[in-house]
């Protein structure tokens, strides 16, 4: 059987689904950060937004960036991106403005994972949440996430490395008092909330340590590197043999043991 072997255009660059909006910093982005390429098992477009600091974003509520943060979507989108999505979770106040802007599915934030996440625990269990700024996530972040106003939340606002380096904007960063602070954090949601049966993550920056609270809380840990993954699996299937016997089987591009469960 003869197939067509047209092929059609329209974007610059192809193979790369999903368009990352960026932060403008310079702390250490590790791998597993959002910001680090090696973290993803496929290939990203990245945009930086001038101006969008860490300390604008999460304490001042990204005041006077929702045009900058448009017109970068609209960049990634006109290059090849297939969806959008950020690297920080305070950037849910913009998810229906960015939404309506490109015309391409947008995920600005790690917490729209939550009602997901609270649909899939038991009776009697719920979500808890862990933000690099609790005194500054606000109701107005939740809401636009879709999350529940009453489930616990905690920061790592009393740890002495994460928050500090991320928000202050820091040149360096000490892995293990990182993992430390995110571990604390998840002890004390869990030693106030007894009956918390998963944690999200709303801290882009949080995923580098996320293996180390799931292993000293023993219970599931959402990051937005688990949301992204999932965001392309939507805007890029992956094509399957045919049959049994089909000599295409191949891996998935870029798949690594390590992204494996």
């Amino acid at each position: 059987m003869v197939t067509s072997q047209r092929q059609h255009g329209g974007k610059t660059v192809y193979g790369a689904a999903i368009g990352i909006l960026m932060l403008e910093t310079r702390f250490p982005r590790i791998p597993g950060d959002m910001g680090n390429a090696l973290t993803w098992p496929f290939p990203v477009h990245y945009k930086v937004v001038r101006g969008a600091s860490p300390d604008l974003v999460v304490r001042r509520r990204a005041e006077g960036l929702l045009d900058s943060f448009i017109d970068a979507a609209r960049e990634l989108v006109a290059v090849g991106a297939d969806g959008i999505t950020t690297n920080c979770g305070f950037l849910s106040l913009f998810q229906e403005e960015l939404a309506a802007a490109v015309d391409v599915p947008v995920a600005t934030s790690s917490l729209m994972q939550v009602p997901l996440v609270q649909s899939l625990l038991p009776p009697g269990r719920r979500v808890g949440i862990i933000t690099i700024s609790e005194l500054t996530l606000s109701e107005d972040h939740l809401r636009a996430a879709g999350v529940p106003l009453d489930l616990p939340i905690v920061g790592t606002d009393q740890g002495e490395e994460l928050s500090r380096v991320i928000l202050n904007d820091e040149m360096t960063l000490d892995r293990d008092r990182a993992t430390r602070d995110l571990v604390d954090a998840g002890n004390r949601l869990v030693e106030g909330h007894p009956n918390i049966g998963a944690i999200v993550l709303e801290c882009t920056n949080m995923v580098p340590y996320a293996a180390d609270l799931r292993r000293e809380l023993d219970l599931p840990v959402f990051g937005i590197d688990a949301f992204i993954r999932w965001f392309h699996g939507g805007l890029l299937p992956q094509r399957y043999p045919e049959s049994l016997d089909d000599p295409r089987h191949s891996p998935p591009r870029g798949f690594s043991g390590a992204f494996a469960s």
